[in-house]
């Protein structure tokens, strides 16, 4: 009888953290499409819609594929230790990249940015810009950071990352494109390879 009880508390609070997490995406995926069909007047609303869908869902779905062990930075020990294929912070960029590579945008326009790229605090991710708009202006996407739970905000706006932040935040960005990488998101054609670049190295 305890066992049945036992069981059942934790299929319940199971259920609830589930449902937590389904509720905190759907604000996420909701906020996500309006910033970025706000980021210019011809970005259509449904692109943007359709994007937030895919890099949310996409980003859920990796820890599976990865066989996620606790969080990102001891994946990337496994991973650099030969125990796990993938998990590094750029896999995750190519991995999110290539669903969003899909849908063939038309009114929004995928970036590659890499901050402390070449350092053992490199981070990637993919930016999302309006057509024309500089990569500065742009949206981060990172389902790293969060494991899987799909962080986002404005390029210029993410104080994780910063220059000099020494004494509190220096509010200067140190998020760079890529572009090589840039590129490779940019095709759309089928039989296109990616780059070979040192680049995702986390």
């Amino acid at each position: 009888m305890f066992k049945l009880i036992h069981h059942t508390v934790f299929i319940f609070a199971f259920l609830l953290l589930i449902g937590s997490a389904s509720a905190r995406d759907e604000r996420s995926i909701k906020d996500l499409s309006k910033t970025l069909a706000a980021l210019a007047a011809d970005v259509d609303a449904g692109e943007a819609e359709l994007l937030s869908v895919t890099a949310h869902t996409t980003a859920r779905s990796l820890p599976r594929q990865y066989h996620l062990v606790l969080n990102p930075e001891f994946q990337c020990f496994l991973v650099n230790i030969g125990v796990r294929k993938r998990g590094w912070c750029g896999h995750w960029t190519q991995d999110i990249g290539a669903r969003l590579k899909e849908l063939k945008l038309k009114t929004l326009v995928l970036h590659w940015g890499a901050a402390y790229a070449g350092t053992s605090s490199e981070n990637n991710c993919l930016v999302v810009t309006a057509r024309n708009q500089p990569f500065q202006d742009g949206i981060i996407i990172d389902g790293w950071r969060r494991a899987g739970r799909l962080f986002w905000c404005s390029v210029k706006k993410d104080d994780e990352y910063e220059v000099e932040q020494h004494y509190g935040h220096s509010g200067i960005t140190a998020w760079k494109e890529n572009p090589q990488w840039t590129a490779w998101l940019q095709d759309y054609e089928p039989s296109e390879q990616k780059p070979k670049t040192n680049t995702v190295s986390r």
